[in-house]
Parts: structure tokens; C-alpha cells; sequence
């Protein structure tokens, strides 16, 4: 049963935002702040299952690195069991990977290719949305299991650089608890 107290915290007011980082310009969302406050973390994480209760969900995917935390401690909030979607060369059995567009150049996601099948309703969990390919590349990743992708759920938006636009294309339901308007 959620803790109504925990609904009342005011999740965007404890991530600490740190302007020009990595570079001039960027307004970096770092959410090591709260990471570090319990209660902070206790209500995010239930905020973010809370939708998914009652949806049959049978695992949570979380995206490496930061998806691990949010998307395991959602997996043990629901009951449920959690798969890794990791950076290539980190799963050491038969993988599914699907590449994807970084700033400059691309990188490769992998999960192991019995993580999910058609019999499995899934989650699919990170931190924070911001342009949405590497979001993308975990959904076409899990599409390919046969899995029913119910939704994806994520901390932190950054609307104006279009990522949860980008995964609702793909017919997936998007669940953010705070949004920082601009990069």
C-alpha cells in the first residue's frame, strides 16, 4: 500500500541541477541527490510502480546504468523480476542488441534473448528521457522478445528534446514524475 506522506514530496525540488555540465550550455539533472534522501527515493520508486499494480506486469527492464536502480528496487515494489538491458559485451549468454544514434556516432544495447517472451508483460524503466533513442533501442530490443510491452516509465523528462514523444510513437505509454523544461 503506498505511503500517502511520500506523494507529497516534491521530487523535481531535490535533483540538483548543475548548469554546463558535460558541456556549456547543457543543464545536467543529477539525481545522486535523491539517491541519497530515503524518503526522496522510497516515494519515487513507488510513484513510478503505482500505475503498473494492477497491469499484470511480470517483469521491469531497466536500462543500464542508472534504469538498474530505479527499475529493480520498481521490480521488488511490484513482486516481479527484472531484466537487464546492458551495453554491448556485458550479457554472458545467447543476446538479442540493437544499435542506436549518439550524438556522434552509436552505441549497442543487448538482453539475453530468453529475458522475455509472450507470455510476459513488461516495464521498461530509467531515470530520465531526453532525445529517446537509447529508450528506442531498449523497446525495439523487447518488442523482438514477443513480451507485451505495457509501458515505460521514467523519473525525469526533458520535454523540449522530444524523447517521450519518441517512445509513445513506438505505442508505448510514457509515465514521468518531474519534467525540466529546456536541455
Amino acid at each position: 500500500m503506498p505511503d500517502q506522506r511520500l506523494e507529497m514530496i516534491d521530487l523535481k525540488s531535490i535533483i540538483r541541477t548543475v548548469p554546463d555540465f558535460p558541456k556549456p550550455g547543457i543543464q545536467y539533472r543529477d539525481i545522486t541527490t535523491l539517491l541519497a534522501d530515503p524518503a526522496a527515493l522510497k516515494a519515487a520508486v513507488e510513484q513510478l510502480a503505482a500505475p503498473y499494480r494492477d497491469t499484470g506486469v511480470t517483469a521491469v527492464a531497466g536500462i543500464d546504468a542508472r534504469g538498474f536502480i530505479f527499475g529493480t528496487a520498481v521490480a521488488i515494489e511490484l513482486g516481479v523480476g527484472f531484466i537487464p538491458v546492458r551495453k554491448a559485451g556485458k550479457l554472458p549468454f545467447d543476446t538479442l542488441e540493437q544499435d542506436y544514434a549518439l550524438e556522434y556516432g552509436t552505441d549497442t544495447l543487448q538482453i539475453h534473448a530468453d529475458a522475455a517472451s509472450e507470455d510476459d508483460t513488461v516495464l521498461l524503466v530509467d531515470d530520465l528521457i531526453a532525445t529517446g533513442g537509447t529508450a528506442e533501442a531498449a523497446i525495439s530490443l523487447l518488442k523482438r522478445t514477443g513480451c507485451n510491452l505495457v509501458g515505460a516509465a521514467f523519473l525525469v523528462d526533458l520535454p523540449d528534446l522530444g524523447g517521450a514523444d519518441r517512445v509513445r510513437s513506438q505505442d508505448v505509454p510514457v509515465k514521468t514524475l518531474v519534467a525540466f523544461e529546456g536541455e
